[in-house]
């Protein structure tokens, strides 16, 4: 197949080619330019005024999460019913753009995003290419155990427990064996804005989370972090996480590790965008989203390295593309933001040299949206075009 649009973004180096033409065989990509070789048996396909990008990657999902009540929506719902939503999810999100992704936990359904994985990869159903973990780890009491239920009830919590370096080591083998690609720890929480200051509580050491990571890098593998604040961001870069995400607040010497070792930040800023108007605590909501768009400044003058990710599921599947144009609002330039949602997702997800930009010997994963979203970022959100791995979804 050869793709026609008015444009063909290189995301790499920011250069706008127009019109543009990518060839397509055997599901990579083997020419991308202004014009590119039309071979006798290939099908060309006029895109007209759009762009042509890589396909979107979102670092941060939940497919196994819909809007409503989490904590009830987890208790109340089977894990066959959650796995049914989390197809219509995936294929949500493979329609708005983004053809890979990391599934940050499936909040209590255990390695049911496995078979969704393998199902996506069989070419059953329809979805982005995914990087799975599982459920989250967690400590006793934690920010995802089950809190304020009759303790009589013994409901059981989003995520799997691990209170000290040699629970973490068994529970990380136990995942791997279920099938996850990585592991995610929840490091902090419950976040409160004390004084104008983001309070956190930590909730494994460095050398906790070091033995966590030294265990996934004996088989290859990574560790992601859900942490806001410091000191926990700060024990997070010290044991050598692949990101931070959230990141709300990134001392100095966090971003210098960070800057150092490659480390991403994830902002998810729609989420907390999402709860500042549907929460049942809005004004806290709207406190932390102020708090982490002015540290968010600080962090992109520091040159911290940053990955697209949105958090969605509490919100709906198939409108994260809104991650782009907060990231744009609270300072980041418009090709920063597609880099974070193109190579510098590629490379968090182990993905770098096969995803993340339109060059020879890449997936054939692309995208066509309306308009130039060098100069208007909201184009992201109209999507006209969908191919994944040479197979058009969406046209």
């Amino acid at each position: 197949m050869v793709l026609h649009a008015a444009r063909v973004l290189n995301v790499e180096t920011g250069r706008v080619q127009a019109p543009g033409e990518v060839l397509v065989q055997g599901g990579l990509i083997v020419e991308v330019g202004g014009t590119v070789r039309h071979p006798a048996e290939a099908e060309v396909i006029d895109l007209g005024e759009g762009t042509l990008l890589p396909g979107l990657i979102d670092t941060h999902v939940h497919l196994f999460l819909h809007p409503g009540a989490e904590d009830l929506q987890t208790v109340q719902e089977s894990v066959p019913e959650r796995t049914i939503r989390a197809v219509l999810a995936a294929r949500d999100d493979l329609m708005a753009g983004f053809t890979a992704e990391r599934d940050m936990g499936t909040e209590g359904a255990g390695p049911a995003d496995t078979a969704l994985r393998n199902a996506i990869d069989s070419g059953l159903i329809p979805g982005p290419r995914l990087r799975v973990c599982g459920n989250a780890v967690d400590i006793l009491g934690g920010h995802e155990d089950a809190i304020g239920y009759n303790p009589e009830q013994h409901v059981l919590p989003n995520a799997t427990q691990a209170d000290n370096s040699a629970d973490l080591v068994k529970v990380i083998r136990e995942q791997f064996k279920q099938g996850a690609d990585f592991i995610k720890i929840y490091e902090t929480g419950k976040d409160a804005v004390v004084d104008g200051q983001l309070v956190t509580p930590y909730q494994y050491t460095q050398a906790e989370l070091s033995a966590a990571v030294q265990e996934a890098k004996r088989v290859g593998r990574v560790i992601a972090v859900h942490a806001t604040g410091e000191p926990c961001t700060l024990y997070a870069a010290q044991a050598g996480v692949v990101s931070i995400d959230h990141a709300d607040v990134l001392g100095d010497e966090t971003m210098r590790i960070m800057r150092e070792r490659g480390i991403v930040a994830v902002p998810t800023f729609t989420i907390s965008d999402y709860f500042s108007q549907h929460s049942a605590s809005p004004e806290r909501q709207k406190q932390l989203l102020e708090l982490h768009a002015r540290e968010f400044r600080k962090q992109l003058a520091a040159g911290v390295s940053f990955a697209m990710g949105s958090d969605v599921g509490p919100f709906p599947h198939g409108t994260q593309a809104r991650e782009f144009v907060l990231m744009v609002k609270y300072g980041m330039k418009p090709l920063d933001a597609l880099r974070a949602g193109t190579v510098n997702a590629a490379r968090v997800l182990g993905w770098q040299g096969t995803a993340g930009a339109l060059k020879p010997g890449f997936w054939a994963d692309i995208v066509a949206v309306e308009g130039d979203p060098l100069s208007d970022i909201t184009a992201l959100q109209r999507v006209t075009f969908v191919m994944k791995g040479g197979v058009i979804y969406k046209r």
